[in-house]
């Protein structure tokens, strides 16, 4: 049978604060990570940013990810954050753009894009890490074994192998294939458009997503909410073809990239972390870590990834900080799952872009505020009060999430029901109550 051997890592011992004590079992590392997606990726990186005594296994079953992009506003992350990622960073632009039908607008807000190939750079610089390739077959709280039967072990256990809780969560998709072309000419864009929506919608609400990583390379990417997760990649070729041609970008196709991300309607948060107790640490995809509306994952991977490389201790004390954050984090998510369920079930599908085209006339700071999670009461109001991009009526059959998670067969329905969505903000209720008496009305002058 293949064997997997640990290549020796390298360089002289270093005092490390995560050392196992004297006479402690030998152990393969201080730290091992399952996937090798971003969210351990970013682990990785943090990990050996903070402390690069701190020996690393990552077990991933095939080759490092290919054909990704994945991006950040320069305010979804802190400046200790930006400087340990900035070794896999692809490109920063100082600003970014959206189109809709009746306007366009720059956004003065920075934008930065780590590709597969950046983050594999990175990854191959960081001497305490060392790459398995294989496939884990048991995870548990110290110890993995890989398909080889071989079993490796380490006071630490991290499970990032992507699988999402969907027994927790009601979804809807973001579907999406983008190409990046060596244009023969300069494209002639120079900041990225986030959502170019003056396009013809189908499939949900559709909008095509430029960055520009050199003066002649360009990603073009067709990216639907759909209700559906199946994608038909032939069908968006085409149309990115079409969208190429319209702008005059002759070139050679050098990477492709595919995905369906979650959009999260409603999570049981509680009851995921209850059930996930005594096992390895879930991060990523895999714990339901990713903005609920635009299926960003990697401001929150970032800001787990510092958890990890800021807390020794074993898998239990690791466990608990991320599990603390994961809570708190989907708390503050309420409003933003209750914004994804006004988008697929309140708005119909050809209507959809008229929620974002109101919401991108908002306030840069807001703006910038709901891509890292941290939209005030009175952002909530904001985004509330106007004109309703949606019937009334629909908006209110939004309000809970508890019936979306029965609809989607939560498994243990006879656990005690945690209150999703106990309260409404005040705001909230506020904006809905005048909204029952025909009062959400437009108010032009400040947007």
């Amino acid at each position: 049978m293949l064997e997997f051997p640990i290549q020796p890592f390298g360089g002289e011992a270093v005092d490390s604060k995560f050392a196992p004590l004297p006479g402690a079992k030998l152990l393969d590392a201080d730290l091992i990570l399952i996937g090798g997606g971003l969210a351990n990726s970013l682990i990785a990186l943090a990990v050996a940013a903070q402390d690069p005594a701190r020996r690393i296994i990552l077990v991933d079953a095939g080759a490092p990810e290919s054909g990704h992009t994945w991006s950040f506003h320069e305010t979804d992350l802190d400046a200790s954050q930006r400087r340990w990622i900035q070794p896999a960073l692809a490109c920063v632009w100082a600003s970014q753009e959206v189109r809709f039908p009746h306007y366009r607008r720059h956004l003065r807000t920075g934008y930065a894009s780590l590709t597969d190939a950046s983050l594999a750079e990175a990854l191959a610089r960081c001497v305490s890490l060392t790459r398995i390739a294989a496939r884990a077959v048991r995870i548990s709280s110290q110890e993995v074994e890989i398909d080889n039967g071989r079993k490796l072990s380490a006071p630490c256990v991290i499970d990032g192998t992507g699988r999402i809780p969907k027994n927790y969560l009601a979804l809807g998709w973001q579907k999406f294939v983008g190409v990046e072309l060596e244009c023969v000419a300069p494209h002639n864009r120079d900041v990225p458009i986030l959502m170019d929506a003056q396009i013809a919608q189908h499939d949900g609400y559709r909008f095509v997503y430029t960055l520009p990583f050199t003066e002649r390379r360009i990603l073009i990417e067709d990216t639907r909410y759909a209700d559906g997760a199946d994608l038909d990649e032939t069908n968006f070729v085409v149309a990115i073809d079409a969208y190429a041609v319209e702008h005059g970008w002759r070139g050679q196709e050098v990477r492709r990239e595919r995905g369906v991300l979650p959009i999260a309607m409603a999570f049981n948060a509680e009851a995921f972390w209850a059930d996930e107790a005594g096992g390895a640490v879930p991060v990523g995809m895999r714990a339901g870590l990713f903005h609920p509306v635009t299926g960003y994952s990697l401001p929150l991977a970032a800001r787990v990834a510092d958890i990890v490389a800021n807390t020794p201790g074993d898998t239990p004390h690791v466990f608990a900080c991320v599990r603390s954050f994961a809570l708190a984090e989907a708390k503050r998510q309420k409003f933003l799952r209750f914004l994804s369920r006004l988008l697929f079930r309140a708005a119909a599908s050809a209507e959809r872009r008229k929620i974002l085209e109101r919401f991108y006339s908002l306030p840069t700071p807001l703006i910038e505020r709901f891509y890292a999670n941290q939209l005030t009461l009175a952002d909530r109001a904001r985004i509330l009060i106007g004109e309703p991009p949606v019937p009334i009526r629909n908006a209110f059959a939004c309000l809970s999430e508890q019936h979306l998670l029965d609809d989607a067969g939560q498994e243990n329905r006879d656990r005690r029901r945690v209150p999703l969505f106990p309260r409404l903000f005040a705001s909230q209720r506020a904006s809905l109550n005048q909204l029952g008496r025909g009062a959400w009305r437009r108010r032009s002058s400040d947007l």
